[in-house]
């Protein structure tokens, strides 16, 4: 095999694994993007060093592995550019957010769904200020994997009262 096919398989290859890396994370879940923790630094690490191989084959050049990142910086440039411009493609790759509670009651389905435990969920209304369940207006997971709190006592003290309930009747 010629130097310029290798680097071509290179490439490939690097593309091939990225979009792979990408559902995988995917796959996984919203939650685990916010909450890294020992074991998701490992699993990073590990798979890493595990899709090498698979990425840029026998060729150990400093060639293949400048290929390799640029592959990798060019695919992350287009899929962010995609993501940018079609709706449709962003609620694919990093889907919608996820209402956890709303007016005081916890959406149990949506929870369970993102295997959420309710340890977990209290953590971050107490890192919001929040003893109470019930104190909690709205609590939704985003999409980057962070869990946002409202509570009823920060709607009620607000300047701007008419925008905030409106926008939780929609």
């Amino acid at each position: 095999m010629t130097i310029g096919s290798s680097l071509a398989d290179v490439a490939i290859r690097t593309g091939i694994i990225y979009l792979v890396v990408v559902l995988g994370l995917k796959l996984l879940g919203k939650k685990e993007l916010s909450q890294i923790s020992i074991v998701d630094l490992v699993f990073i690490l590990l798979i890493s060093n595990a899709v090498q191989n698979a990425m840029v084959g026998d060729n150990t050049s400093l060639e293949g592995g400048v290929i390799a990142a640029v592959a990798l910086l060019t695919i992350n440039f287009i899929l962010r550019y995609i993501n940018y411009r079609s709706s449709r493609f962003r609620n694919v790759i990093e889907g919608e957010p996820v209402l956890l509670i709303y007016e005081g009651s916890l959406v149990k389905k949506h929870l369970e769904r993102e295997k959420i435990t309710l340890e977990e969920l209290m953590a971050v209304l107490r890192e919001h200020g929040v003893a109470d369940i019930k104190d909690v207006k709205l609590a939704m997971l985003e999409i980057d994997g962070n869990i946002s709190v409202v509570s009823k006592d920060f709607v009620n003290k607000t300047k701007h009262k008419k925008h905030i309930k409106g926008f939780f009747k929609q």
